[in-house]
């Protein structure tokens, strides 16, 4: 039996790889599409989500999953595990933590011989997909909680996340813009780049460039900005925009010090409010 267990929700787009390797468990958000529930990333594709979205008409909508989820996960692991440590979105977002976090307390009752741990990364996509990878990666090494928990905090300070928006109109329509707000009469005229920072937990506006060129420079230049010629570690994510994420994935190869890089589609469970088209960077040096 192993000492710790690693869980995390489905929002952290981490690579097949990765979550084989460290054995991670995943737990799958829900997109809700013409009064039915789909489990984020196995009842529907990505590309079935976006092919929806580009109509748009009758989109569809979110949401976390149950506490039912979370404990039947817990229950599972106990037989597997000394303890878990499960790490979340960040909960400023989501109520997925909540979720989480209320399902600890019911197996508080039920799996007495299992510590539990619940960790709000303040993250998301692949900057909480980083911060996940940490603490499996800590907890293979036969670590216990404490440190695989000791991990994830310290990760968190180092993770970035940049995105860019063909449109902002899928946030507008289901009021996420947030301080994108102001932004939202010129919707159509620009290609907006957000930045997820996990010292507040929320996506905040970082330039609105009118072409995807202009946009995908202006992510490269705050990435350069914070790594310099370190070693840097990169996941690429796109919503139904592969070739784009290749040639992204290249050109951050050319100009840093990559010592990992991984590219994979955008959760659709986000890509419902950010919609196609998107392009990110989540990433950290050494």
């Amino acid at each position: 039996m192993k000492k710790v267990a690693i869980v995390t929700d489905s929002t952290s787009c981490l690579p097949p790889e990765l979550v084989e390797k460290y054995g991670i468990t995943i737990v799958p958000l829900v997109v809700v599409y013409e009064g039915k529930d789909y489990r984020d990333g196995i009842d529907m594709s990505p590309n079935e989500v976006y092919k929806i979205m580009r109509r748009r008409e009758n989109l569809p909508t979110t949401s976390t999953a149950s506490t039912g989820d979370f404990v039947e996960v817990y229950r599972k692991l106990s037989r597997e595990a000394e303890s878990i440590l499960c790490i979340t979105l960040t909960g400023l977002q989501s109520k997925t933590f909540e979720a989480a976090s209320a399902a600890k307390e019911v197996a508080r009752e039920e799996l007495p011989g299992t510590k539990i741990e619940v960790f709000d990364s303040r993250s998301v996509a692949g900057a909480l997909g980083f911060i996940v990878r940490e603490a499996a990666q800590v907890a293979s090494q036969g670590s216990g909680l404490g440190e695989a928990l000791k991990a994830a905090r310290e990760m968190m300070d180092r993770v970035n996340f940049l995105a860019m928006l063909d449109t902002l109109y899928y946030l507008a329509r289901l009021g996420r813009v947030g301080r994108a707000a102001a932004w939202v009469g010129s919707v159509l005229d620009m290609k907006p780049v957000l930045e997820h920072n996990p010292a507040v937990g929320e996506t905040m506006p970082v330039a609105r460039p009118r072409t995807k060129t202009k946009a995908v420079e202006c992510m490269l230049k705050i990435m350069e900005e914070r790594v310099g010629s370190s070693k840097v570690h990169v996941m690429v994510h796109h919503a139904d925009e592969s070739e784009e994420a290749r040639k992204l994935a290249a050109e951050i190869e050319s100009r840093f010090n990559c010592v990992e890089m991984y590219i994979t589609e955008f959760t659709p469970v986000m890509g419902v409010h950010c919609g196609p088209g998107l392009l990110a960077i989540g990433f950290y040096a050494d």
